[in-house]
């Protein structure tokens, strides 16, 4: 078999079954290859069942770590229903500490719907969306800034046009306990995992919990707390499994972000020094930074305004930039 995507998994057996999707694709060194993508399965008879994810993008570590902490800790006797875990969805782009795939350069989280007689990263979304979202009722997809960003600790969630359903997206979210949230309006054709698990009729919630390319003590304990949150939430489990309670968490503050303005782009090759940090309320008008110019030195390094007030919601981490690359971006803090 030279395309699509097989497994072995039993949807219906109880316990816990860790194995593979194996997508073929001959390469130089290997012509009958197969990206191996591990799966975990846990199901403990009749209840919720919910799918776990991380690595959608290979350089975005929380999720991926706690997800695997995840795999080992679950006895599915603590568990009713089922939970579905991929700890390494782009498992190439993983291995390679890269954002997107080397074997095909795909980005898993522009790809969806996939195409089952595409290339590796096409063929694992259209199994994804096709497949194996509509056999769960919640669809947990963890992010962070990944190499290049630093990113506030922000739920997300995709707007969806049934009010009910809407409601309990939107509660889901604020029972992660995160401090920031954002309701996205990328329509019903969005090629994220987002939209994927809304096409696929399951609820999507999703998330960044951190950025550089690293896991730090605060991003791993908010990530811990989001998963068991959201299993509690989902009467998945009784009690935490991944951290102990940390007691009332703070309401979820909404936030905007859906104009270009919003953000600070690179137009030509520099090198940005920021001037405020990440959490910061700003002011439009207020200073951002300085962009430098190492290839001029005889020239003022340029200042940069901010156009919008709000929050600085993320920023570059690398200090050297090419024209597109995007600085700065502040949100709007919103009601529900």
């Amino acid at each position: 078999m030279h395309s699509g995507l097989v497994h072995s998994l039993d949807f219906d057996r109880d316990g816990k079954t860790l194995t593979h999707l194996s997508i073929p694709f001959s390469i130089d060194r290997s012509p009958y290859f197969q990206v191996k993508v591990p799966i975990c399965l846990i199901r403990n008879g009749e209840g919720p069942s919910v799918l776990l994810m991380a690595g959608n993008h290979g350089d975005e570590y929380e999720g991926e770590l706690s997800l695997a902490r995840l795999i080992r800790k679950l006895d599915p006797a603590r568990i009713k229903g089922r939970i579905t875990i991929l700890p390494m969805a782009n498992t190439p782009a993983v291995m390679a500490a890269k954002r997107c795939s080397p074997l095909d350069g795909g980005n898993l989280n522009r790809a969806f719907p996939g195409d089952p007689a595409g290339n590796p990263t096409s063929r694992l979304a259209h199994f994804l969306e096709k497949e194996l979202f509509p056999r769960h009722e919640i669809v947990f997809d963890l992010h962070s800034g990944g190499t290049s960003m630093e990113h506030l600790p922000t739920a997300l969630v995709e707007r969806n046009g049934e009010p009910g359903r809407h409601q309990r997206t939107v509660a889901l979210m604020q029972a992660l306990g995160m401090p920031y949230g954002f309701i996205a309006d990328n329509g019903a054709a969005s090629p994220t995992s987002m939209g994927a698990a809304r096409r696929a009729g399951a609820i999507g919630i999703s998330g960044e919990f951190g950025g550089g390319g690293t896991a730090t003590v605060d991003s791993m304990a908010i990530t811990a707390r989001a998963i068991d949150n959201l299993l509690l939430a989902a009467e998945a489990v009784d009690e935490p499994v991944l951290a102990p309670p940390s007691g009332h968490d703070a309401a979820t503050q909404l936030l905007s972000l859906s104009r270009h303005s919003q953000g600070i782009y690179a137009t030509r090759r520099g090198w940005f020094e920021p001037a405020t940090k990440l959490g910061d309320r700003v002011a439009a008008g207020q200073l951002a930074g300085w962009y430098h110019d190492l290839e001029r030195l005889d020239a003022p390094e340029e200042a940069l305004h901010f156009a919008e007030t709000g929050i600085v919601l993320s920023r570059r981490l690398h200090t050297m930039c090419e024209a597109g690359d995007c600085l700065m971006q502040v949100a709007e803090p919103v009601q529900a």
